[in-house]
């Protein structure tokens, strides 16, 4: 006798997720059940492993960037991650199921803070195999904005001269390896407590903001790479050189205007652009010319915790939430 078994798939479409159904402080972040992302013909749907934290995960779940991103709720916040592919759109052939990969998704897109996620698979690039999930998802936007301002913005080259403000955060730590390897002389600023650690990247001076003036101690520099904005900023544009280009990760609360037509200042907006900057970035690790941040990492859970430690207590460091 022939006996058909009817199963519920109901639950295959749901995972867990932290989203927000409205803007707010970080106990809006709600950890529940959410439709699972189906991937369309050009793009990928990624098991999530660990996703990436980021100072612009709670300025968007506060509201103050919906003017520029009008998203509908609820809205899966974070767009770092790293995982695995679970299944493949139509078209693409440059990927497998199984493959460890990571990405920046796009600002407008989001949806990292769960256990499935899609994105293009032009902008998903292999995993570094010596970096675990963890640390993979907490680099993309980071490495990338450091790289699409050297190289993209300020056309950065070998000689140059470059004075990287924060040079002990994600972005600067970056930045900082990156000139280096590219033949760059680095100056470098941070807080008295991490001079050795800005020392141990690779800066060729390094300056303490709480003792020094970097102004008294860089000059006829070709880039200024500032993460600081306001005063910071301002007494940046005396250590340019003629024709020289400041550009700034702070653009967005704070337009950037040169003072005088002979200096350039330009902000940086990070996208993901492709793969090949992320797969170069991702060749670089593994030959060791470029060593990842330390992350502490969270179960997914604890969002609104993490969030609450970005916003409210400044803590630093890279903050990675764990899934698998």
């Amino acid at each position: 006798m022939l006996t058909i078994c009817l199963f519920d798939q109901s639950h295959m479409t749901e995972m867990k997720a932290t989203q927000i159904h409205t803007y707010g402080n970080p106990d809006v972040l709600v950890y529940e059940d959410a439709p699972r992302p189906e991937p369309k013909a050009d793009e990928v749907l990624i098991r999530v492993h660990a996703a990436g934290v980021n100072p612009a995960d709670w300025k968007i779940r506060q509201g103050y960037l919906q003017d520029k991103f009008p998203f509908p709720m609820p809205l899966i916040l974070g767009y770092d991650l790293a995982g695995t592919i679970a299944a493949l759109g139509a078209d693409v052939t440059t990927l497998k199921p199984g493959d460890a990969v990571f990405t920046m998704l796009p600002l407008n897109q989001l949806g990292a803070y769960a256990e499935y996620v899609v994105a293009q698979a032009a902008i998903v690039a292999p995993k570094p195999n010596s970096l675990d999930f963890g640390t993979a998802a907490g680099i993309a936007s980071i490495a990338l904005t450091a790289w699409q301002a050297l190289f993209d913005l300020a056309q950065l080259q070998a000689g140059q001269t470059i004075l990287v403000h924060g040079a002990s955060g994600g972005v600067g730590s970056f930045a900082v390896q990156f000139a280096k390897w590219k033949g760059a002389i680095v100056i470098g600023t941070a807080s008295t407590s991490n001079i050795e650690q800005i020392q141990h990247l690779g800066v060729d001076r390094a300056i303490d903001y709480k003792t020094q003036r970097f102004e008294d101690h860089a000059s006829n520099v070709d880039v200024v790479l500032d993460t600081i904005g306001k005063e910071t900023r301002q007494r940046s544009w005396q250590v340019l050189k003629f024709g020289g280009i400041l550009v700034s990760t702070e653009g967005a609360a704070e337009p950037v205007e040169a003072p005088s037509a002979d200096l350039r200042g330009v902000s940086i907006f990070v996208e993901p652009k492709g793969s090949a900057q992320l797969q170069q970035i991702g060749q670089l690790i593994e030959q060791g010319q470029i060593q990842p941040p330390q992350i502490e990492t969270f179960p997914l859970s604890a969002a609104a915790e993490v969030h609450d430690m970005l916003q409210n207590q400044h803590r630093h460091g890279k903050f990675v939430l764990q899934l698998v």
